[in-house]
């Protein structure tokens, strides 16, 4: 550790985490929360700062082997060595309530967080989410490309479209049941791959759980696996998680089935080794994520980690050129992501695993029937949440497009599945998507019971027992 701690500026910063010594020297820059956050520890061990949100082997996927600088002798790490978690940050935003008199002095009313049962749509998590959050994770979840017209638009979309309902026929049982990708689920919907899932639990008090947190809580990948299992849904597992693989695939229960969700690394072996671990713990998919070759750029993501860097590492570095904003959190997992993959790089992706093999990303027919002509096991229509190119289409709305030119082209859904993903809010923008074809929905977990009521609902009205044609992704 002796030698460690001589590493300790920002133009030579070493950290230790989970018992290895790494040069982030560069890294720092490029850093979500912000280069200050590394630098602080620099030539210290940071395992505590860096546990609460980020998985043990994070750093492995990310870093070059070369940064790898060694194993830390546990014994020689002092207390002097360890840092400091930073303060709690400052509660939540202060409502202001002001009285009708000119001359009364105006209150403030502490943001109270309802009880989960008055929580009846994903709106009201929305908005929770907005006051408890803290404002790096709210902007790194709520951010959107450029001016977020996409964003906004995939949700749009689903009000455009309207039903057609149909009466007096027997609809006294309703079954939502289906299979995705030959795995049962309770309705047409899964939870989809969302990267560093902690940043929703994070750990506040340095003892593993969240503030005022019970068991369960504050357990990021965890808690989802254990939820889809609940709810009766698959999940993907993310790539770029909170905790590593091997913790999310405990958390399975013996009989459950997960898929995955796979950034190509730019060092294909790494991607090799990742996808033959999926394989061999028994996932029965993965998702090849095919729309983020350049990161979107996500402003208000941006804004919060310009805000956060603080004077004063502004000022030199600022000066240096050194300091990069550009990508706020979404900027650390670039290096991870191979920019070059293309379409000749197919035949690698089907040679390495005997899992079904999809994309990820497709938005529009011509690259579906490319797929589908491939060989590949299906697509996901989608824009990544609105967070990328901005002025796209929304997956709902490319998705007539995309079924007709496939059953031109000879595909069924049983040779291959269409999926889409984005603007889902409601258990009725399942029932639409699955009405035009999707064979599936990804969505967010928490939304999923409400969903199921609404898509029920639907499904009364549409006077049929199952909910063929399709499904859907959330």
């Amino acid at each position: 550790m002796e030698e460690v701690a001589k590493h300790n500026t920002k133009e030579d910063c070493w950290v230790v985490l989970y018992g290895k010594a790494y040069d982030l020297t560069k890294f720092a820059k490029v850093h979500p929360g912000g280069a200050k956050l590394i630098t602080d520890a620099a030539g210290m061990d940071a395992t505590q700062i860096f546990d609460p949100i980020h998985p043990k082997d994070i750093m492995d996927k990310l870093l070059k082997p070369s940064l790898t600088m060694g194993v830390v002798d546990a014994a020689t790490i002092k207390p002097e060595h360890v840092a400091k978690i930073p303060e709690a940050p400052k509660p939540a935003p202060k409502k202001k309530k002001v009285d009708s008199s000119d001359q009364a002095e105006e209150e403030v009313e502490e943001f109270k967080k309802p009880p989960l049962n008055a929580m009846l749509n994903t709106f009201d998590f929305e908005s929770v989410a907005r006051e408890v959050m803290e404002p790096q994770a709210w902007g790194y979840y709520s951010s959107g490309g450029d001016d977020e017209i996409t964003l906004r638009d995939n949700h749009m979309a689903f009000q455009r479209i309207t039903m057609r309902p149909r009466i007096l026929v027997n609809v006294r049982e309703i079954d939502m049941s289906t299979q995705i990708l030959g795995v049962p689920a309770s309705l047409p919907l899964y939870f989809t791959a969302t990267a560093l899932a902690k940043l929703a639990h994070q750990d506040r008090r340095g003892d593993g759980r969240g503030a005022g947190a019970t068991d369960g809580e504050r357990d990021g990948e965890v808690a989802i696996v254990k939820a889809a299992k609940k709810a009766g849904v698959p999940y993907m597992l993310p790539t770029l998680s909170s905790y590593t693989l091997d913790e999310m695939l405990a958390a399975r229960a013996p009989d459950q089935t997960v898929f995955s969700q796979l950034y190509v690394n730019p060092e294909r072996s790494r991607s090799e080794e990742y996808v033959q671990k999926l394989e061999q713990a028994g996932v029965q998919a993965l998702f090849v994520t095919v729309d983020a070759p350049q990161l979107g750029r996500r402003e208000k993501d941006m804004r919060n980690k310009f805000t956060q860097q603080g004077s004063d590492v502004q000022g030199d570095d600022e000066e240096e050129g050194g300091v990069d904003r550009s990508q706020g959190a979404t900027r650390a997992i670039s290096s991870y992501i191979d920019p070059g993959l293309n379409w000749e790089d197919v035949p690698w992706l089907k040679s390495i695993t005997k899992m079904k093999v999809l994309l990820k990303g497709v938005q529009c027919a011509e690259d579906a029937v490319m797929a589908f002509k491939a060989g590949l096991a299906g697509c996901v229509l989608s824009n990544h949440g609105g967070r990328q190119l901005d002025t796209c289409r929304p997956g709902i709305e490319v998705l007539p497009e995309v079924m007709e030119a496939l059953k031109e082209a000879g595909a069924t859904k049983e040779n291959f599945a269409v999926f889409i993903d984005g603007g889902v809010r409601r258990g009725g923008d399942i029932f639409k998507a699955v009405a035009l074809g999707a064979q599936a929905r990804s969505g967010w977990p928490h939304v999923s019971c409400r969903a199921s009521e609404v898509c029920q609902t639907c499904q009364t009205w549409d006077g049929k027992a199952g909910l063929w044609p399709g499904q859907v992704s959330f």
